[in-house]
């Protein structure tokens, strides 16, 4: 008996041992964010769409108005209902008989119960409207709705990808920074080190050495500062991209720009309207407000609707199912309701609705306007940058060359420190505006993208 109990502990430690292997070991494994996960900008896109929590519920609300669009259209489908009924009659209904009749000869009112204790009733009921004004407008309604949802989820979806385009520019940048404060400091460092050596050769003085030492404490701070804006980056795209933000991540592709051709940015101005995805949005919601103006108005038409019902009776002073008397009746009907006076309800909701109709037609018409000045301060954008652009490609070379001049010049005895240190921030400074006119331009040209309804 006891050997009987030790080996099925054996088999139950076993199995324990099994199923943590099994299920728990790859959980562990998938969580490992020790490796870095390499991004594509287009990666990075697809990721975002995926798992991005703004996405996901913009997703559900386009199913949800998908529901509406059947829910509308069950209004116009005939409504079939069944129905049962128990009835214990602890007090039974009775008829009243009057005195002086043939089946009452006395002098005062008689009383006589009628049913049984048990009484069941079942049957099915019949609905459809005939004719309702509301039905087809609401149809309408439901499925412009269900447009504006989908076209609601297409402008989150962009919206999400210029996100990532931003975040993921800004990632670059912080990571060109951090290498030009990386250079600087690099060449701050080296030319410490060079001073200290001509001092103590007695060919520097105590003055150059501070001066150096100085820099050299200004510039420290610069690149840890750089070091944490990268950090930051860094999580605010992860938080986009719904990853955690323990697991380290990094970036491939160019930092470079390419222009976008005339003729390009001339059709998509002219389209802009009918591609903007905030413009497309106003523009449904107007419909769906204007179709809302025939569903208030349709309350001053009357409704036809035809029913039926088919039922079963029976009334027994026993449980006894199977030998009651099952008596079926059946009725069929139309039904027509019309509204006299309703106090003026319908004609102030159909004032109500013009007005959110107008309320919104305005809404659309600003947000045009709006539209042509946000697509005109992106070109402009565009255009500025790219003349930085190339202005700073010429300053980096030459500021290269100022800080190999000046280096020479020091280390020979000809130049000054002061002119050293200078040749060296003005690098740092040639390098730093390059990335920010590259990061300039490519953020303009995400903004641009998004104002004219193009998507990647």
């Amino acid at each position: 008996m006891i050997t009987a109990v030790l080996q099925k502990q054996k088999l139950i430690r076993q199995l324990i041992i099994y199923f943590v292997m099994v299920f728990f070991i790859p959980v562990i494994k998938a969580g490992d964010t020790s490796t870095p996960i390499v991004l594509t900008l287009e990666k990075a896109i697809t990721l975002a769409l995926e798992q991005n929590r703004d996405v996901l519920m913009a997703n559900q609300d386009r199913l949800a108005a998908k529901a509406q669009v059947r829910e509308a259209r069950a209004g116009a489908l005939p409504q079939i209902t069944i129905s049962s009924q128990f009835l214990r009659n602890i007090k039974k209904p009775v008829i009243f008989i009057g005195p002086y009749t043939p089946f009452n000869r006395g002098n005062t009112t008689m009383t006589f119960e009628v049913g049984s204790d048990n009484s069941f009733l079942m049957g099915a009921q019949l609905s459809q409207a005939l004719f309702n004004a509301k039905l087809g407008a609401a149809l309408d309604i439901a499925k412009t709705y269900r447009d504006y949802s989908e076209e609601s989820y297409q402008a989150t979806t962009q919206t999400i990808e210029l996100y990532v385009k931003k975040s993921f520019y800004t990632i670059w940048l912080a990571q060109k920074l951090l290498e030009a404060n990386r250079q600087g400091l690099d060449v701050v460092k080296a030319n410490l080190e060079n001073v200290r050596s001509q001092y103590r050769h007695g060919t520097a003085a105590e003055y150059d050495l501070l001066r150096a030492e100085v820099q050299l404490a200004n510039t420290e701070p610069l690149y840890i500062s750089a070091e944490n804006n990268l950090v930051l980056a860094k999580n605010g795209f992860k938080n986009i991209l719904a990853i955690p933000l323990d697991q380290d991540i990094e970036l491939q592709g160019e930092f470079t720009y390419d222009q976008i051709p005339i003729e390009i940015q001339e059709e998509s101005r002219k389209n802009a309207f009918a591609t903007n995805p905030l413009i497309m949005q106003l523009t449904l919601q107007e419909s769906i407000l204007e179709k809302n103006i025939s569903v208030e108005k349709a309350n001053f038409y009357p409704n036809l609707n035809l029913f039926g019902s088919y039922q079963w009776q029976a009334q027994d002073n026993t449980f006894d199912v199977n030998r009651y008397l099952w008596v079926p009746t059946m009725n069929v009907g139309l039904q027509l309701t019309y509204p006299l006076f309703d106090g003026f309800r319908t004609s102030s909701r159909v004032q109500q609705a013009l007005v959110s109709r107008e309320k919104i037609r305005y809404t659309r018409i600003k947000a045009e306007e709006g539209l042509r000045i946000q697509i005109q301060s992106t070109e402009l954008k565009m255009a500025e940058a790219q003349k930085r652009i190339t202005g700073q490609e010429k300053n980096i070379e030459q500021a290269k060359k100022a800080v190999r001049i000046a280096q020479t010049r020091y280390t020979n005895g000809l130049g000054t420190q002061l002119e050293l240190l200078d040749t060296q921030v003005a690098m740092t400074r040639a390098q730093t505006n390059y990335a920010q006119a590259i990061y300039d331009y490519l953020v303009a040209r995400a903004e641009w993208e998004f104002a004219v309804g193009q998507s990647k």
